[in-house]
């Protein structure tokens, strides 16, 4: 999707996140039914899709990419929060062998996104600190796991999503991850946005925007309520203006629950979001 600014076409795509195979975490319009789901997601008009990946072991590529490729979807993003979720396995886990389990677990994500030119989500791959173990060293092993992974992928982007305080206690806000950017240094790892949890720690979600314009490589949108797009209370007419100001040209991708029902969602959003890109 593009729009005009200066004399010039600048796009600004949207994907919506499906599943590749059924989940307890829910924020997902589409799970499973790959064949189905991908051909409905074409026809809404979307430009492109997010996957969710729990293990790419456990997917029949082939049958994934001639379904993608049938449909014309690139993939804008892997997510990897199943890893967390459904597995135990996250970068800050007590366990070594856990926090190596999770390194190599996202290692196969990355070489995934490698061939599809994809950017790879960190999450609530993270983890959360433990009340035996100090914070600083919680986020140690995350550093060092991010380094291992960016390092061994440095043609891979790996996006960084401040996650509100509900969920853990590790790089709630921009700022928080600005700073641990500062300390990684690694050009390519960068930030994912998300409104749903902007809503929640940030003062100013376009001021944060503003902030994160440079390292910026891909953005969640979900409502107040997380359910789609002008069925809440934020106002996504300044946050899309502000990605216009920062000349942000990646992926906007729905995360929402699937409310009132899948296809309602997806397509509530989409043509939500397509009224205020213009």
């Amino acid at each position: 999707m593009q729009y005009q600014k200066w004399g010039f076409r600048i796009e600004m795509k949207l994907s919506i996140v499906l599943s590749a195979q059924s989940a307890s975490f829910t924020a997902m319009a589409y799970q499973g039914q790959l064949e189905s789901n991908l051909k409905k997601i074409k026809k809404l008009g979307f430009d492109g899709v997010e996957l969710a990946i729990r293990n790419p072991a456990t997917l029949n590529l082939t049958e994934l990419e001639l379904l993608l490729n049938q449909n014309g979807l690139p993939v804008s993003a892997i997510g990897t929060g199943q890893v967390y979720g459904e597995d135990g396995m996250y970068f800050t886990h007590q366990d070594r062998k856990i926090r190596q389990a999770a390194i190599d677990r996202i290692s196969s994500h990355l070489d995934l996104a490698e061939k599809w030119g994809a950017v790879v989500i960190i999450g609530l791959i993270r983890g959360r600190s433990h009340p035996e173990v100090e914070k600083s060293e919680a986020e140690e092993w995350l550093l060092e796991a991010l380094r291992i992974c960016a390092t061994q992928h440095e043609k891979v982007k790996l996006a960084i999503e401040p996650i509100n305080r509900y969920e853990t206690d590790l790089l709630n806000t921009v700022e928080e991850c600005l700073h641990f950017l500062n300390k990684l240094k690694r050009n390519n790892v960068g930030l994912l946005l998300d409104s749903f949890h902007m809503n929640i720690e940030e003062p100013s979600i376009t001021r944060s925007l503003e902030n994160a314009r440079k390292q910026l490589f891909h953005v969640h949108v979900a409502d107040s309520n997380r359910w789609y797009p002008g069925a809440g209370h934020i106002d996504f007419s300044s946050i899309i203006r502000t990605l216009e100001k920062i000349n942000y040209e990646g992926y906007i991708s729905g995360e929402i629950l699937p409310l009132p029902d899948a296809d309602s969602s997806a397509r509530n959003m989409i043509e939500y979001m397509k009224k205020i890109i213009s």
